[in-house]
């Protein structure tokens, strides 16, 4: 696991700002890393941190949500029922280059010599603003300031401004706007993954190799200026639009070019010293399916009359009040820990920025401020993301859950493919196809389809919205629930127990085993929730109930296999360690002592082949310990420590979602000190780029996880069936932590000290929740304060290797730990954990 430090930024260069992430110092070594952490987006566009004028970066990116080009997917062996249709998504036109020349010299970042540098990423404002004094090879100081943004409330429109100022010397000043499509030099455009010869991750999204975007359409028409193409394979269409208006004292031409990849509009000034220029340009891209270039064209020209009507302060004061709500809502406030509370709203703002304007699409790994993963939806969306959304933006999380029951056909299909009855949805997906190459860790993942139902539920739950279900959500349940019992099989006269077999769980270091325990847990979720839900419909809305039967031939003899296969799921139990054995072989494998392998050997993934990683107890990431969380009230507490402190040592880390489950569970158990280390790994995931991929783009799931951390971690927030608990779990060294849950309508503030809980209604008349087992009603304008024993139970350091090491198996083997064959040099004292 990587631990972050206290805090691991350096303050020089980003001194700390509670409402904002600023840099005071241009980087070159890292501009990967800032090109993401200055993102703007809002869930379908996406503006990487690219500085306007530089030719020179890591990724020049512009991402809209969902446009892909599609490819054939060739194994080097092929198999019936192997994924066939890659999907990834394109890096669009760039519409936010703006080249800026002083007597014909241009400005260049990375050369050129900097005064003075600021850039800001306003939490509040929604909007990345930066301030460059510029010393000219002549001497000339020229002051560059720039702000842009991409609305929250016209998912189609975004801003640049940028302002020129010559502050001791006339000059000649060009400014030349751009939409650039990077294709037609095919080398900036690869450059863009930048992935070394010969190097392997699996992360990074996959190169084109011929062109994806075929020109259809160009239009200039005075400052306004569109493209639009046709992608060659997926047949998706995209749109771009730019207008530019200018305000200057100053004498100055204006003209403009036009072709199949470059829209230029060109601004030539005789600048005086003291009076500024300034060039705005709104900027408006439209995509769609089976809608031709040209009418999308159309829509960019009509949203582009709209933005210029309103006018850019108003589109700016519009995301202000926008952000405004947003806080209201989402706010988590950590008194005392300012940069603490910094990168916590750092990450809740990419929470805004990856899922607000969805609109119905779905959340990508990356959202829309990279292509790593390839633009594509996995179930992080689910388990990390919607719970911040269900209780916080129920609109947006009622949208997102709409994306999957869209993709229900498509689920389907996929389940017939894989000889299933049900729908089984894909592990990796844009278009609704299943794109994971790697079946062992991609499509044997059929937990998927438990995720998705554990989603819908918690939705419903938390909203209270039974017409979401009636309206055909049901269907969700009714589909995976079909597809569990088909998988699924009984060993009557043996022990009359439900198995699973083949298939993947959450920690993909193990794969393709029979009766992973989270998946068989989570399985048996899915079942009751499907069986009640359909219960449920027949009695309160009997003519959705009969709709439903007619839509999907559903009978109360079905609806009893799924209840009886759910009362009777084997999950895996060993008496002699007292813990859930991940999946039924998992105990029988040497252990990987992690505690001697050299961080230079990790991630495992990169560095031994997947057969050598199989044939250890090593985990990517939780499995057992994500079960203990989403199916909580299921274990013990005694289970849940055992558990916690046998797979802990077991856990590499090696994926971003790992310590934010390891760090609820922690704390649960009363690891209070490892929680809270675990937070922080997950709080600078990016800031810090402790998993050295930041630059792929934000790790939407871990900003998720970090609210759940927060708010489930250490504020002890529990959601089981439907009833809202409280057990909190508040670190020594924090003295008041605030946050904000929206339950069935009603938001309430809940602020969380050492010795007392208080709730107070902020929108809406009544919740009811429980803390410690006793019932707390809060009303509009009452507070209530429920006083609190302590933090609950207290354990020191942290789970060992040792302490798994020497254990007997069920059989009396003794578990033993050892790393694969390396060539290092190993003090004796530093050798693998004996067996004895």
């Amino acid at each position: 696991m990587r631990f972050a430090d206290a805090d691991p930024l350096n303050r020089t260069r980003f001194p700390i700002d509670e409402w904002a992430l600023v840099e005071t110092e241009f980087g070159m070594a890292d501009m990967g890393r800032t090109e993401t952490l200055f993102a703007v987006g809002n869930g379908y566009l996406g503006l990487r941190g690219n500085v306007e004028e530089s030719r020179d970066g890591h990724m020049h990116g512009t991402f809209l949500n969902g446009f892909h080009e599609t490819w054939p997917i060739r194994h080097a062996e092929e198999a019936f029922g192997f994924a066939r249709v890659g999907q990834t998504i394109v890096n669009a036109p760039d519409a936010k280059v703006i080249r800026l020349y002083v007597d014909d010299e241009p400005l260049v970042l990375t050369r050129a010599e900097i005064l003075a540098y600021e850039r800001r990423l306003d939490f509040r404002l929604g909007s990345l603003s930066r301030s460059i004094e510029w010393r000219t090879p002549s001497g000339k100081r020229v002051l560059i300031t720039s702000r842009r943004m991409v609305s929250f409330t016209d998912r189609h429109i975004a801003v640049v401004d940028y302002e020129v100022e010559l502050l001791d010397a006339d000059a000649a000043v060009t400014i030349s706007s751009q939409i650039l499509n990077r294709q037609d030099g095919r080398d900036e455009y690869r450059s863009g993954v930048q992935e070394p010869p010969g190097a392997f991750d699996p992360r990074k999204a996959e190169l084109f190799i011929e062109r994806v975007l075929q020109p259809r359409v160009k239009r200039a028409v005075d400052s306004r200026y569109m493209l639009g193409y046709e992608c060659t394979n997926s047949g998706m269409t995209i749109a771009i639009g730019a207008e530019h208006s200018i305000e200057t004292e100053n004498e100055f031409t204006e003209s403009g070019t036009i072709g199949d990849d470059l829209a230029k509009h060109t601004y030539r000034v005789h600048a005086k010293q003291g009076k500024p220029i300034r060039v705005t340009k709104l900027i408006s891209y439209h995509t769609a399916r089976m809608v031709p270039a040209r009418e999308l064209v159309d829509r960019t020209d009509r949203t582009l009359d709209r933005a210029a009507e309103l006018g850019v302060a108003e589109i700016f004061a519009q995301q202000r009040s926008w952000l405004d709500d947003y806080w209201a809502r989402s706010d988590v406030e950590l008194e005392g820990h300012p940069a603490l509370q910094q990168a916590i709203r750092w990450n809740l703002f990419q929470l805004a920025q990856a899922t607000a304007r969805t609109d119905g699409d779905g959340v990508a790994a990356k959202g829309v401020s990279g292509s790593g993963y390839g633009g594509h939806y996995f179930w992080d969306s689910e388990i990390y993301v919607m719970p911040f959304l269900s209780y916080t933006a129920p609109i947006v999380a009622r949208n997102v859950l709409r994306f999957r029951q869209r993709m229900l056909d498509a689920a389907r299909a996929r389940a017939l493919e894989l000889n299933q009855l049900g729908a089984l949805f894909p592990w990796r997906t844009i278009n609704g196809q299943e794109s994971s190459a790697y079946y062992a860790a991609g499509t044997a993942q059929y937990h998927i389809d438990a995720d998705i139902a554990y989603a819908l539920g918690q939705y419903v739950a938390a909203t209270g919205d039974e017409d979401f279900l009636a309206r055909g959500a049901i269907d969700i349940l009714v589909e995976t629930a079909r597809m569990w019992e088909d998988l699924g099989f009984w060993r009557s006269g043996v022990d009359d127990v439900f198995h699973i077999h083949g298939v993947t769980g959450p920690d993909e270091y193990t794969t393709v085993v029979n009766d992973n325990l989270y998946t068989n847990v989570m399985a048996r979720a899915n079942l009751a929730a499907a069986a009640s839900a359909v219960d449920s419909l027949q009695v309160n809305d009997p003519i959705a109930y009969h709709k439903l039967v007619e839509r999907l031939g559903v009978t109360p003899a079905e609806v009893s296999t799924w209840r009886r296969a759910a009362a009777h799921l084997h999950i895996p139990y060993d008496e002699q360690l007292g813990i859930h054995p991940q999946d039924s072989a998992f105990l029988q494998k040497e252990l990987w002592d992690l505690e001697n392998t050299p961080e230079d050997r990790r991630p495992l993934l990169l560095h031994y082949h997947p057969l050598v990683i199989y044939r250890f107890q090593v985990l990517k990431q939780a499995d057992v310990v994500l079960a203990l969380y989403l199916q909580g009230d299921r274990f013990s507490a005694d289970a849940k420590r055992a558990n916690f402190e046998y797979y802990d040592p077991l856990t590499t880390g090696d994926s971003t979602l790992s310590a934010i489950v390891q760090s609820i569970i922690a704390a649960e158990v009363g690891y209070h000190e490892l929680a809270l280390r675990y937070f922080r790994s997950a709080l600078f995931v990016d800031l810090a780029d402790l998993h050295q991929n930041a630059a792929d783009g934000v790790h939407v799931a871990s900003t998720g996880g970090v609210w759940s951390a927060l708010v489930a971690g250490f504020g002890g927030f529990r959601d089981h069936g439907g009833v809202f608990t409280f057990d909190p779990r508040l670190p020594d060294e924090w003295r008041r932590l605030v946050f904000r849950l929206t339950l069935r309508g009603t938001r309430i503030r809940v602020a969380l000290e050492a010795e007392s809980i208080t709730f107070a209604v902020e929108a809406g008349d009544e919740a009811r929740v429980r803390v410690r087992g006793t019932e707390v009603v809060v009303t509009a304008g009452t507070d209530v304060t429920v006083p609190l024993d302590g933090q609950g139970p207290r354990l020191y350091g942290a789970p060992t290797m040792r302490d798994v090491a020497g254990s007997r198996r069920a059989d009396g083997s003794l578990l033993t730990a050892s790393i694969p064959t390396l060539s290092l040099d190993v003090d004796e004292e530093e050798a693998p954990i004996p067996v004895d």
